[in-house]
């Protein structure tokens, strides 16, 4: 009962925020204020509305927002450009994204995860076991994954760039007590991502592929794209525009393949994966981990006395969960990427919401925050429910 009075109250607040929303559009979109009854073309117009006064504020340049449930897609929209002059083309669904962090969740946790369920590690195993440069330290798996390895990012060498990565995190063993606090550092998922190498016998990039994206019918998703005219340019150092090569400039010296940046997806792609989410490992019949791993993988791990939340690689509540909102559950899971992409899943209501943008302006992250957590609210207000309002019967699919 507290947990569905917790609900309600974070849904009526929602919809209040939705109610003063829709009034502050009206000018606009001729959208009527009353929160209910509203047709539904004025209900997610709002969404729209939020997107594109991002635009107008120079956050962004463009976005990409998907809503769906463990069926498929119940709405989608793109607004703006794909890319950053005047001249770029308008943004599309198909666009093909960097999703930075997003690669933490979407390619390097399902794969550990996976290789837990095999039994070929386990989260209490020391990274000793694989990495002898860490003999004599107590981090463990579950260390890495959670962020609580004591760990701090570091340079690489282009030399030798995933040694002097492991070599230079070795060099930090005893600086901090592990498990003491939750600080988050890519670190952590490039060690992971060469233990997948490592244990598989496959690097990441093609692992991932064999086990989830080819499975799936996820078309785009990969870590160097071929040269297409969906590729979404990000802003790389000195504000140069970088198409097909990925953002993160330790990604960048791996070779485009890393555990914790490097995957290029379009929403569709990423959609398909996180109804897999929900589905409990499988989607349209094919099964690429057991509900029970997809369980392990998102269940709460607590951290400075319940303040800090997190699943094995998700985050659950931290400083970085902006995109849960207001309304979704305590069971909710989701992660942020630099690049200005987001994804918030709760398997409570049965809803998945990801936000890809052609960001702009990376000094502003309180107001993208804001925008992330803003398109999650409102989408939550919107479709939480939605078979009892009568507001969509059918989802659309996205289809392989």
């Amino acid at each position: 009962m507290v947990a569905l009075a917790g609900w309600y109250t974070r849904y009526c607040l929602g919809r209040f925020c939705l109610a003063l929303l829709l009034a502050l559009s009206c000018f606009s979109s001729n959208v009527r204020a009353e929160s209910d009854p509203l047709p539904e073309d004025a209900r997610v117009s709002v969404i729209e509305f939020m997107l594109q006064q991002a635009i107008a504020q120079r956050l962004i340049n463009g976005a990409v927002v998907v809503v769906g449930d463990h069926r498929g897609i119940l709405y989608e929209r793109a607004v703006g450009l794909a890319g950053f002059s005047d001249e770029a083309p308008a943004l599309t669904t198909a666009a093909v994204f960097d999703v930075a962090s997003l690669t933490k969740v979407f390619a390097t946790t399902p794969a550990i995860v996976k290789l837990l369920d095999e039994g070929r590690l386990s989260l209490l195993d020391p990274i000793s076991s694989w990495f002898a440069e860490f003999e004599g330290s107590d981090i463990t798996i579950l260390n890495l994954l959670t962020h609580t390895s004591g760990l701090h990012d570091v340079g690489l060498d282009r030399s030798e760039p995933m040694q002097s990565a492991i070599n230079r995190a070795a060099a930090q063993i005893g600086r901090v007590a592990v498990g003491s606090r939750f600080k988050y550092a890519d670190i952590n998922f490039i060690l992971l991502g060469e233990l997948v190498r490592r244990i598989s016998g496959l690097p990441l990039d093609r692992y991932a592929h064999q086990m989830f994206y080819a499975p799936l019918g996820m078309q785009t998703a990969s870590f160097t794209p071929v040269p297409n005219d969906n590729n979404t340019p990000t802003l790389g150092n000195g504000r140069t525009a970088l198409t097909g090569v990925v953002q993160d400039e330790n990604a960048r010296i791996l070779g485009g393949v890393a555990g914790h940046a490097g995957l290029f997806s379009s929403v569709h792609d990423l959609a398909r994966f996180a109804g897999m989410l929900l589905s409990g490992g499988q989607l349209d019949g094919t099964r690429v981990l057991s509900s029970r791993a997809v369980a392990q993988m998102t269940a709460p791990y607590f951290f400075r006395n319940g303040s800090v939340v997190r699943g094995l690689g998700w985050d659950r509540e931290s400083p970085f969960s902006a995109p849960k909102g207001t309304i979704f559950s305590e069971f909710s899971y989701g992660h942020t990427g630099y690049s200005g992409t987001s994804v918030w899943i709760d398997p409570d209501a049965d809803l998945f919401v990801l936000l890809l943008t052609t960001r702009v302006d990376y000094q502003r992250l309180r107001s993208f925050n804001k925008l992330r957590g803003d398109i999650s609210t409102l989408a939550a207000a919107l479709f939480v429910g939605r078979e009892r309002r009568g507001m969509l019967e059918r989802p659309v699919n996205p289809g392989p």
